[in-house]
């Protein structure tokens, strides 16, 4: 863990300071920010795993430990739906209160956002290399914008231009109904409805969703997984990641990994198309998450805009959105930091 000291301000008194967080399944991350500067320049940071703690009280208070900074308010991006100020984290067994954590903090200024919401919030913010451009389009610098983030589970969300800045808004699309497109879907989704009581993108299009694919090709498509292959992933603390690095390795790979990052690859595009058709997001869609950075080759190889540019007689419509993806893995950090910055210093 990083170790910090005390930081004051110009005046010789205590940094006022706003914390802000990227609320995961899998990890959390806090910073801390100087009301005098910008959602890009933490004065404090650090990853905690989030499935080690009981809440997010728990990380907040360990970050803050021996911190003196004066905490003028917080803003948390979290995986899940935000209701009357509260969350409950799809992928973990936790509940988020704003009032909890603002009593914890002694400010009544907690804002709690979708984590999605956060990430589409921070897009304006970024810079050009902070993106990876796979389809340079006819962009429409005030059109809508679409986010798709395949990370532990699938987010969505999208922002709207209002004459004069974008708004964010978050969604819960990633639940809905994944709809196959062919015969070898087809047979995923009937393997997954005997598995699960409602089979979404999420199931499917996600770190978590993955190990579906690999273990249906296996089980059904009788695809081979090699013995080095079944015992790696025994001791795998994340088979997610053993299968997408297998898939990667030009020494160690095979076919069962391959293809099970190919139909990912496909199902993404195909969700990415969907979302396009929703929204028409002319202003750019943009693929966020752990994983679109992790699997750049993939992407870029034509099948994932092969699929998302499959839609019939509107297929012309989404080849002209430009589509990027973003490699600043901290979006969702700054979209939450400039929303908590703005709030604290206009009230």
């Amino acid at each position: 863990m990083e170790q910090y000291v005390r930081t004051r301000g110009t005046e010789g008194g205590f940094m006022k300071a706003l914390i802000a967080g990227d609320i995961g399944g899998t990890k959390t991350i806090l910073a801390l920010y100087s009301t005098d500067k910008g959602p890009r320049e933490p004065v404090r940071r650090a990853s905690f795993p989030s499935a080690a703690y009981a809440g997010l009280e728990d990380i907040v208070g360990e970050f803050l430990a021996g911190v003196q900074e004066k905490i003028l308010g917080a803003a948390f991006g979290v995986a899940g739906p935000v209701i009357d100020g509260s969350a409950r984290i799809t992928n973990l067994p936790w509940t988020i209160s704003s009032v909890s954590i603002g009593s914890m903090l002694g400010t009544g200024k907690v804002f709690l956002l979708n984590d999605l919401q956060a990430v589409a919030l921070g897009i304006p913010q970024l810079t050009k290399s902070d993106l990876h451009t796979l389809n340079t389009g006819e962009p429409d610098p005030s059109g809508p914008k679409a986010v798709i983030a395949p990370g532990t589970g699938l987010g969505e969300a999208y922002l709207t231009w209002d004459g004069l800045h974008y708004r964010a808004h978050a969604s819960e699309g990633g639940h809905a109904d994944f709809a196959p497109r062919n015969a070898r879907e087809t047979g995923l989704l009937a393997y997954l409805m005997e598995r699960f009581y409602h089979v979404s993108y999420e199931r499917v299009c996600s770190g978590s969703g993955i190990p579906n694919i690999y273990s249906f090709l296996r089980d059904v498509c009788s695809l081979e997984e090699p013995t080095w292959l079944a015992e790696r992933l025994a001791k795998a603390p994340d088979p997610t990641i053993a299968i997408r690095e297998t898939a990667q390795d030009p020494d160690h790979s095979c076919d069962l990994c391959r293809q099970t990052m190919r139909m990912f690859v496909d199902i993404l595009g195909a969700e990415t198309g969907n979302l396009a058709l929703k929204l028409l997001p002319t202003g750019g869609i943009y693929l966020a998450g752990g994983l679109p950075p992790r699997i750049l080759s993939m992407l870029e190889d034509g099948a994932f805009l092969d699929a998302a540019r499959a839609k019939g007689r509107l297929s012309t419509m989404v080849h002209r959105m430009p589509v990027h993806v973003i490699l600043n893995t901290d979006v969702g950090l700054i979209g939450a930091a400039g929303y908590g910055l703005e709030n604290i210093r206009n009230h």
